[in-house]
């Protein structure tokens, strides 16, 4: 049978699993003191930032085969080139010979190649902010990816006023899936005509002082929008110098997985090489005036994790960061105060004074007053000692 058992509460009161010095024999100093105070602050310091950075998170980039074969690569594109619509054409060919014109199609709007005020201050906008961004990414990429901010995602205003002259430009927009393989998206003179396996522009009726490839990159992206990616083609601006001009970028993508602590989802990113030159067939530089996209696909992706300590780890290394600086500042104390000991000792020693210890002695000596003892070996006897004998009466009991 299970008795119950009565819990005395003064009992548990009174236990103490970490007993106390007693006040008495505690040796208050102000080396100790002092150690005691900056203790206190480092140890809060450290309890702050342990805590911001367990409310932080890290970001873990790792690279893997990308076997995702059958995936489509969206293309985002904005660009605008300084010729009328009717005189270019924009298509794009992979490396299956598979032209994508006739699935996607991109929209071409007649426009004028002078910005207006508006339209001028955010392009600028652009251009100075993606430049800082290709600039300091290694610096800030950490940033970028934890602030889940699109960075500066914004489409070109519209125009308030229309100028009084014919549109010289033409608007190139729209977005195509294209396979996932090496292709070439190119804007060149003339209309495209498809053919079984290639396609070819036809360019007629135009002289070479048709030609003006100077273009700017408002928009050119894969995939859709996700915070960190920085686009190095945004924001470039390209005056051609001659009508008969070549532009070829060269473009490496790569794939790219995103896993936060609140959503998952897949981009890409790329990096590019520019290259311009003259067409100039009398001079040997031979090929086709236009602007050339030539981009290839990573073997690789990246795989982005946004990882954070669990509240065990958190709890055992601020156990730990207090444990250890209350340990190591209690033995650098008392190093000190036995250093100061030993140097006060050595250098700081006085010479005894003679009289003032006499002094002292003297007044030990008048303010003690010793016991009153009886030698019974010197005591005295009295001269005449008076004795007194009383005879006493018996009674007796009749």
């Amino acid at each position: 049978m299970l008795r119950r058992r009565h819990v005395n509460i003064k009992t548990m009161k009174e236990l103490d699993a970490f007993p106390k010095v007693p006040e008495p024999y505690v040796n208050k100093t102000a080396v100790g003191g002092t150690f005691s105070i900056f203790t206190f602050c480092i140890i809060a310091y450290l309890i702050i930032a342990e805590t911001n950075y367990f409310l932080d998170s890290r970001l873990q980039f790792k690279f893997e085969p990308d076997t995702d074969y059958d995936a489509k690569l969206k293309i985002n594109i904005d660009i605008t080139v300084a010729m009328p619509c009717g005189r270019i054409g924009a298509d794009i060919l992979d490396s299956t010979n598979q032209n994508l014109v006739g699935y996607d199609t991109l929209e071409e709007e007649d426009t004028w190649w002078e910005l207006s005020l508006e339209q001028r201050s955010h392009f600028e906008a652009l251009k100075h902010m993606n430049s800082y961004l290709r600039e300091e990414y290694h610096a800030i990429h950490e940033l970028l990816w934890k602030s889940n901010q699109i960075t500066l995602h914004s489409e070109m205003p519209k125009r308030t006023r229309e100028p009084s002259y014919v549109p010289d430009a033409c608007r190139i927009h729209g977005s195509i899936n294209a396979n996932k393989v090496a292709g070439n998206f190119h804007i060149t003179a003339g209309k495209s005509l498809p053919l079984p396996r290639d396609h070819i522009h036809i360019s007629a009726f135009m002289t070479n002082r048709d030609y003006n490839f100077t273009h700017r990159i408002n928009k050119f992206s894969f995939g859709g929008p996700s915070p960190g990616i920085v686009h190095p083609l945004e924001g470039d601006e390209k005056i051609a110098d001659n009508n008969m001009m070549l532009y070829q970028y060269f473009v490496e993508i790569v794939p790219t997985d995103i896993r936060t602590l609140l959503s998952t989802f897949k981009t890409y990113q790329y990096s590019v090489k520019d290259h311009q030159r003259p067409i100039d067939h009398l001079k040997g530089s031979h090929g086709i005036p236009g602007i050339f996209f030539k981009y290839d696909m990573s073997a690789l992706k990246i795989r982005i994790t946004q990882e954070r300590d669990t509240i065990t780890q958190f709890l055992v290394k601020l156990c730990a960061t207090v444990g250890g600086i209350f340990v190591t500042s209690g033995l650098i104390k008392s190093i000190i105060q036995n250093f100061w000991y030993i140097i006060c000792c050595k250098f700081f020693r006085h010479e005894p004074d003679v009289n003032n210890q006499r002094k002292s002695v003297c007044l030990i000596a008048r303010n003690y007053e010793s016991p009153r003892t009886i030698n019974l070996l010197q005591v005295s006897a009295p001269d005449n000692i008076d004795i007194m004998l009383k005879p006493q009466k018996d009674n007796y009991i009749n």
